[in-house]
C-alpha cells in the first residue's frame, strides 16, 4: 500500500481515538443573581456558597448529563435597580438556570426579564405575591411567607393559647408581606393585634416599639425583620427587659441571627422554613461538609440554594436533556424526593404556581444554640 495512504489512515485512527475541542462537553452556566453586599450580604453569601458546594459535588459526580457546572455570580448590591441590570446582564450570558435574589423587592422588579427570556429562575424571596401573576419560569428555592405563617400562626393559637398578639416588622416588601399574611391568620383565630409597629431596614434603634409592646399587654411578640434588624432588635429588647416571649418566622433564629445574639436569643421560638441543624442524617452530613468547605454552619438560604441546584439536577435526568422550557414545563406539580436524589435533603413538591411544599421546623434557642423541638409535615 503507498505509505500516504498508510500515514492518511494512521491519523485518521488517532482522530478518532483522540477527542478534540468540539467532543468536549460544553458547560452549563447558572446564573447567580444575589445579594453580596449591602444590607443583605450575609444571606446572600451564604446562598452563593450553598451553590458553589452543591456544583462541586455535582461536577464531581459528572455534572448536567455529562455537562460541567459553571456557575456566574452577579451582585445586587441588596438594591432593586441593581438586581433588575445584573439579572439583564445575567441573561446575556445564555444561562441555563437563574438562582436568585433572595430580597421579595428584587424579584418583583426582575422576574419579567427572566420571564420574556424563558430561563427559569429559583428565587430565595418568600412574599407571597410573587407566584400569583402566573409566571411560568418563576420557582421557589423555600417555602413561601403563607405557608410558614400559617404554621406558625397554629402554633400561636394551639401551644401558646394566647390572645394578644404585637407585630413588629421591616417596612419593605419582605415585611409587608409577611405582616399583611400574619394579621389575617390571627383575625381568622380571634388574636387581636395590640401592636403593629413597622420600623425602616437598618434601624438602631427600637427603645419606643419596645416600650409600648411592654405596656401594650401582648402574651407573644412577633418580630419579622431582616437577620441584621432582627438581631439587633433582640439586643436591645432584652436590655430593656420586656417580658413577653419572642415567637418568630424563620429569620427570627436563622443561624446568622444566634450567631449575633448567642444566649440573648434563649427563649425565642420560631418555625423555620429550613435548618442545619434539623434532626436528619441527610441535613447533618450536609451542614459537616458545609463546616469542613466554608468554616461555618450553613443557615436556611444556603441550604436553599444546595436544594434547588440538585433540584435541577434531578429533573435534567427525569427529562433526559437540557432543555430550559421542558424543564419548566415539568417542575410545576412535580416531586422530587431524596431517594432519587439525595441531595434534595428532603422530599419536595412544586405546585401549579411555582411555590414549594416540604416538611419544615419549630426550634427555640437555648444557651446560644437552636434546638428543634418538633418537625412539621
Amino acid at each position: 500500500m503507498d505509505s500516504r495512504v498508510l500515514w492518511s489512515l494512521s491519523v485518521f485512527a488517532l482522530s478518532a481515538l483522540w477527542p478534540g475541542p468540539d467532543a468536549r462537553a460544553q458547560p452549563v452556566n447558572i446564573a447567580d443573581v444575589v445579594e453580596l453586599s449591602g444590607g443583605g450580604a450575609s444571606n446572600g453569601i451564604n446562598w452563593r456558597q450553598g451553590l458553589e458546594l452543591a456544583a462541586a459535588e455535582i461536577n464531581a459526580k459528572g455534572g448536567l448529563l455529562g455537562h460541567p457546572v459553571e456557575l456566574s455570580h452577579f451582585d445586587t448590591q441588596t438594591n432593586p435597580g441593581v438586581s433588575r441590570a445584573m439579572v439583564q446582564k445575567a441573561l446575556d450570558g445564555d444561562p441555563f438556570v437563574i438562582m436568585g435574589p433572595i430580597y421579595s423587592g428584587s424579584v418583583k422588579v426582575n422576574m419579567a426579564l427572566a420571564q420574556r427570556a424563558e430561563v427559569p429562575q429559583f428565587v430565595g424571596a418568600q412574599a407571597g405575591d410573587l407566584t400569583e401573576a402566573g409566571d411560568a419560569f418563576l420557582f421557589r428555592a423555600n417555602i413561601s411567607q403563607a405557608l410558614g405563617m400559617t404554621k406558625i400562626a397554629d402554633y400561636i393559637e394551639n401551644r401558646m393559647k394566647a390572645k394578644k398578639i404585637a407585630i413588629v416588622w421591616v417596612n419593605n416588601d419582605f415585611g409587608k408581606g409577611g405582616r399583611d399574611i400574619l394579621k389575617k391568620k390571627m383575625a381568622e383565630r380571634g388574636i387581636e393585634v395590640v401592636v403593629d409597629r413597622p420600623i425602616e431596614y437598618g434601624s438602631l434603634d427600637f427603645t419606643p416599639e419596645i416600650l409600648k409592646i411592654r405596656d401594650s399587654g401582648a402574651d407573644v411578640v412577633f418580630p419579622y425583620m431582616t437577620a441584621e434588624d432582627t438581631a439587633r432588635f433582640i439586643l436591645s429588647y432584652r436590655k430593656l427587659g420586656a417580658p413577653q416571649p419572642l415567637v418568630g418566622e424563620t429569620t427570627l433564629l436563622q443561624q446568622d441571627v444566634i450567631d449575633l445574639v448567642g444566649r440573648a436569643a434563649d427563649g425565642a421560638r420560631s418555625h423555620l422554613s429550613l435548618t442545619a441543624d434539623a434532626p436528619d442524617r441527610a441535613m447533618a452530613d450536609f451542614r459537616a461538609r458545609f463546616v469542613q468547605r466554608f468554616g461555618k454552619v450553613p443557615d436556611h438560604n444556603a441550604i436553599a440554594s444546595y436544594t434547588a441546584l440538585y433540584a435541577v439536577k434531578a429533573m435534567v435526568e427525569r427529562i433526559g436533556k437540557l432543555d430550559r422550557r421542558e424543564m419548566a414545563r415539568q417542575f410545576h406539580g412535580a416531586t422530587i424526593k431524596r431517594t432519587q436524589e439525595p441531595g434534595i435533603l428532603l422530599d419536595s413538591t412544586w405546585d401549579a404556581k411555582g411555590d414549594l411544599a416540604r416538611p419544615s421546623f419549630l426550634g427555640e434557642a437555648v444557651e446560644g444554640k437552636l434546638k428543634i423541638t418538633e418537625t412539621l409535615p
